[in-house]
């Protein structure tokens, strides 16, 4: 029992680096850019769980809060949780929550897995155009024409592509005893 919650704070602990590494992969838009942080969330919550994809998520956030480049742009600190970009990051600690958590009540399928990660973009484009709106102060057709808007097909893509990986490689964690079974997510 000890050694296998060993090894979920050890995945958990991976995951928030895999975070942090996919975080640098930017394409710069005018106001946010398109990151390979959100492919990273679902990946992280399909593959982990609710638990333990929510536990790597908020290591994630600490470790910038406390100054670590693990944001985009090898950024870090409390100022961009503060800013314009700040809701998408604490959006990330719900996306992996909710999407994990839908795949422990339904199976750890393609489909459901799918259907899991879209809800997750939606989420995570929600906490970030609200702080967005106040950090910006500008109007709510606004926060939602630069927060959310041009991320919706791109978030589409990344849903599915963090599915495929996802389930895959939980696949093979499971079959290599990594992982115990689909259900020890949740312990």
């Amino acid at each position: 029992m000890r050694n296998e919650r060993l090894r979920w704070l050890l995945l958990s602990a991976i995951f928030a680096a895999i975070m942090a590494v996919l975080s640098q992969i930017t394409i710069p838009l005018p106001m946010i850019p398109i990151t390979g942080q959100t492919l990273a969330v679902g990946l992280t919550a399909t593959i982990l769980g609710s638990r333990y994809g929510t536990l790597a998520l908020i290591i994630y956030v600490l470790l910038g809060a406390v100054g670590l480049p693990v944001f985009t742009e090898a950024s870090g600190g409390l100022q961009i949780l503060v800013g314009k970009t700040g809701g998408y990051i604490f959006g990330f600690i719900l996306t992996a929550y909710v999407t994990g958590l839908f795949l422990e009540k339904t199976s750890f399928t393609l489909k459901n897995a799918i259907i899991a990660n879209i809800i997750g973009m939606f989420i995570t484009l929600t906490f970030g155009s609200i702080q967005l709106k106040f950090v910006l102060d500008i109007p709510w057709d606004k926060a939602i024409a630069f927060g959310a808007t041009p991320f919706l097909v791109v978030g589409v893509i990344k849903a599915v592509l963090a599915s495929l990986i996802g389930i895959k490689v939980r696949e093979r964690l499971i079959a290599t005893r990594l992982l115990r079974s689909e259900q020890s997510a949740s312990h």
